[in-house]
């Protein structure tokens, strides 16, 4: 007897066809991502974010400051950098010796708000402030009744221990003995140079709302890194 060959069920040349290829057609590759170009919007919002925070950081908690001139000598000299700390202050009060930053009255470096003896230190400031910003030592805070002799500062009458200040017993503001009061929320600034520095013997003492920040270390140049 002959063999008969079995046809395929419908079922099966169901499947046959769905596995077929469509005539004409030829399969589709996929696309591989762009990876030259995700790394390069990677790039730019690593330095975008970067960037933002190093704003944010010097608008609200450490700026650098370069100084400018030679008013602070020998603690700092021409052309050095520190960083000063913008918050500190906003949770307690300056003190004597701290170095700040601040904007001083508007007028300097020659204008006291009020006429005075010529013996006597600017007692007060005009009402308004400068665009510049300067750096200076605190020697002085609210209540204090202060006057200069020699360069030197005296507190109620007591000469102040400043090993930091380079003092010039002969400068026109080394020798102011006519005491005066530091007025309430103001503060008194002198650079350590004391022959050399336009500062609040001058143009009168400071409001609190006119310090920028505290400055606290060093970091530039490499030799003079350290804490103030």
């Amino acid at each position: 007897m002959s063999r008969r060959k079995s046809l395929p069920s419908s079922a099966a040349k169901t499947r046959r066809a769905r596995q077929r290829p469509a005539r004409g057609t030829e399969p589709v590759a996929k696309s591989t991502p762009k990876k030259g170009h995700n790394s390069f919007v990677e790039l730019v919002m690593i330095v975008a974010v970067a960037l933002g925070l190093a704003l944010g950081i010097q608008a609200f908690l450490v700026k650098p400051f370069r100084i400018p001139s030679e008013s602070m000598v020998p603690t700092l000299q021409i052309g050095q950098r520190v960083l000063v700390d913008r918050v500190s202050f906003r949770f307690g009060e300056p003190d004597r010796g701290d170095i700040v930053v601040f904007k001083p009255p508007e007028g300097e470096p020659v204008t006291c708000g009020v006429e005075h003896p010529r013996d006597q230190p600017c007692p007060k400031g005009t009402p308004e402030q400068s665009d510049t910003n300067f750096i200076k030592r605190v020697v002085g805070v609210p209540g204090d009744r202060l006057k200069v002799l020699e360069g030197s500062v005296y507190i109620d009458g007591k000469r102040q221990d400043e090993p930091f200040a380079r003092l010039d017993p002969q400068c026109p503001t080394c020798n102011l003995p006519r005491e005066i009061t530091i007025p309430k929320d103001h503060y008194y600034m002198i650079g350590d140079n004391r022959g050399s520095s336009a500062d609040s013997r001058v143009w009168g003492p400071v409001p609190q709302d006119w310090i920028i920040g505290k400055a606290f270390m060093t970091y530039w140049p490499p030799g003079r890194i350290g804490l103030l």
